[in-house]
């Protein structure tokens, strides 16, 4: 599916919604509701009034990292981006060149790459992550790990939409719960910024249930508009169990965040079943595909690129999207990580 849509830069949401005036906080966007071909208009707080009891929230507890490390290839100056950690302990990496202005553009890779990083740490990239190019490469790293690395010298992904650099609490969610191994998303599961405990609270008082799962996502590229690689997920026994639960009480599952969908997807059986599973994912959510579980979606607003648009569409349908997005644009909605949500029932 492709849309013939230009977001102005205007509407790239530049700084978060609570350093945008006094009084402001993360609950504080526009929230634009689709049912089919109707679209309404609504504050991210309407949300409480427009779910019903026995409806359940399935959400990404994948904490961001401060993924992006500052290092020198030669006598150049790179900013690596850690994307996933593989079973054998490499990571995926990309590589990027400074743009003098705070943030980074795409540089080509090759084997044998040798970065040197903060601490005397060493990278070496190895090999290309897939077939499709040479974005992301799979590297060694030298020294106590990259966690460690990360908490000590990263700071988060950051692109040119972006005012500035924000702190790593800027980029965590409500439901970011802490992995064993260090391990978490390059890029925030943004969708679930604007919830807030207080939000959580209301929810729950009124009979939303929440199902938590867990999908590191890697780094999405800001020039290449690439299908997903391959994530680490895991939804346990007892999300499983509220998925179903709740569709067999003919309560509503909305997703919160793509990476949602993709996880709880990935663990459906025939008839829409959803079992424990942990793992690796590399399934796109097509139209074609389908989904077996998900009823709803609520999602950032992002830029029509095309593995996005086809989880859209096969969760809402092609007039659903093509109306919210164009409605969208019309409402002058902000887009990206801390811009508005777009909120898809049945």
């Amino acid at each position: 599916m492709t849309l013939a849509v230009r977001v102005p830069p205007e509407l790239s949401a530049r700084v978060p919604v609570e350093q945008r005036g006094p009084g402001r906080e993360r609950d504080s966007v526009r929230m634009l509701v689709s049912r089919g071909a109707e679209v309404t208009h609504h504050a991210f707080t309407d949300l409480p009034g427009l779910l019903r009891a026995g409806d359940l929230l399935v959400v990404n507890t994948s904490p961001t990292l401060a993924a992006a490390v500052d290092g020198r290839l030669g006598h150049a100056r790179v900013v690596v981006h850690f994307s996933t950690r593989g079973d054998d302990g490499r990571w995926a990496v990309e590589l990027r060149d400074p743009d003098g202005r705070g943030t980074t553009r795409a540089r080509a890779g090759a084997p044998g790459d040798e970065v040197g990083l903060p601490g005397g740490v060493r990278l070496v990239v190895e090999e290309p992550l897939s077939e499709r190019g040479e974005r992301l490469w799979w590297a060694r790293v030298s020294g106590a790990g990259v966690p460690g690395l990360l908490r000590e010298h990263g700071r988060p992904i950051r692109y040119s939409y972006t005012e500035r650099d924000q702190p790593l609490s800027v980029y965590q969610t409500v439901f970011a719960l802490p992995s064993a191994d260090g391990a978490g998303s390059a890029e925030m599961p943004s969708a679930a910024r604007p919830f807030t405990a207080r939000m959580v609270a209301e929810l729950v008082s009124r009979g939303v249930q929440f199902a938590p799962v867990t999908l590191h996502t890697g780094v999405a590229s800001a020039e290449a508009h690439e299908p997903p690689y391959p994530e680490r997920f895991s939804v346990p026994e007892a999300s499983a169990r509220l998925v179903n639960a709740a569709r067999a009480g003919g309560g509503r599952v909305v997703a919160v965040g793509t990476t949602a969908v993709r996880a709880v997807e990935s663990a459906a059986v025939a008839g829409g079943v959803v079992r424990a599973r942990a793992g690796w994912t590399d399934l796109v959510v097509t139209p074609e595909h389908g989904v077996r579980v998900v009823d709803g979606l609520l999602t950032g607003l992002h830029e029509p690129e095309a593995s996005h648009l086809l989880m859209l569409e096969a969760v809402a349908g092609r007039v659903a999207v093509e109306r919210g997005y164009q409605a969208a644009l019309e409402g002058r909605y902000l887009w990206h990580e801390f811009g508005d949500v777009h909120l898809v029932l049945p």
